[in-house]
């Protein structure tokens, strides 16, 4: 207490005011430069915005309008209540864009495009004002309904099937230089569905089981036709056979009957050779029953007596 009296009076001889004052002053300036820091800064903040990455940003100014300049990637200024940025995305987003038209054929086609798209950034303040920031919305079911129409109307039902890739082809170029006059650009564009009404999807199983049975009746056909030829072939040889036959008796006479007397005679002697239950008795020997022994010719008996 003493040295704050002391300090008192000092202060109020040197600078005529008191210390509480003066402190009370000090304090007071204080506040009105942080007061006036806040609002500045309060105000700085409110001029800043943001552009994320894969984004781009168009300004709308109340009194000019969407300028056509576009801001990229960062931080950027802007005048408070009088401008308004609008944020883009420009990175390639996905789309399934089902669509239902007529073949050549006048068949029902469901048709379902898998696009990948996005702006071209330089015309971002044109796609603003023309569509807004839905352009996509605006743009893609229309222009892709009128391709497919068109395109899938130059092939019937079955070349949609054969020549897939030619139709998605013909789609993608068609396509893309539809969706380039609206500031779009199409990275990726496949057909992911391809589907027929239930009437023809009848006529294709009813034409399939059709040309499965004109297959196995030609098959029959076939078959039976080799059968035939192979039946002629045979009787020609028999008949070939036959001739040779009648010649060779005719030149050899009783000899070549011999002969093949001698080789069935073989033929079967070879056979019961082979065979576990043939016994052969020599000439002259009698059975085990010592039946009276007769002349007769060596024969061939087998173990069950015949």
């Amino acid at each position: 207490m003493l040295l704050f009296g002391l300090l008192n009076r000092v202060y109020i001889q040197v600078f005529h005011i008191p210390l509480k004052a003066m402190a009370a002053q000090f304090l007071n300036r204080l506040g009105q430069l942080g007061l006036g820091v806040a609002v500045v800064g309060g105000v700085i903040n409110s001029a800043l915005y943001n552009v994320d990455g894969g984004h781009r940003a168009v300004i709308f100014d109340r009194f000019a309008g969407v300028k056509n300049q576009v801001s990229g990637e960062g931080t950027h200024f802007f005048i408070p209540w009088v401008q308004r940025p609008i944020t883009f995305d420009i990175r390639s987003r996905p789309r399934n864009i089902p669509v239902v038209t007529g073949s050549k054929d006048l068949q029902n086609v469901n048709i379902t495009l898998r696009i990948l798209f996005r702006p071209i950034p330089d015309q971002l303040p044109r796609i603003y004002t023309i569509l807004g920031v839905d352009y996509d919305e605006r743009v893609l079911p229309s222009i892709t309904n009128e391709v497919l129409k068109a395109v899938v109307a130059q092939y019937d039902a079955g070349e949609l099937i054969t020549q897939r890739e030619i139709v998605s082809k013909k789609v993608s170029e068609d396509l893309t230089r539809r969706a380039e006059q609206f500031g779009v650009i199409l990275d990726d564009i496949s057909i992911t569905h391809l589907t027929f009404g239930k009437e023809f999807t009848q006529a294709v199983e009813l034409k399939q089981v059709a040309q499965q049975e004109a297959e196995r009746a030609k098959f029959l056909v076939e078959k039976a036709e080799q059968q035939k030829k192979a039946a002629i072939i045979s009787a020609e040889g028999d008949t070939q056979a036959a001739v040779l036959l009648a010649k060779a008796f005719g030149s050899a006479g009783e000899g070549l009957v011999e002969l093949r007397r001698i080789e069935a005679g073989e033929d079967i002697t070879y056979q019961l050779a082979r065979s576990r239950n043939v016994i052969y008795l020599p000439q002259g020997q009698g059975t085990l029953l010592q039946l009276p022994a007769q002349h007769v010719t060596p024969t061939v008996r087998t173990r069950s007596g015949s």
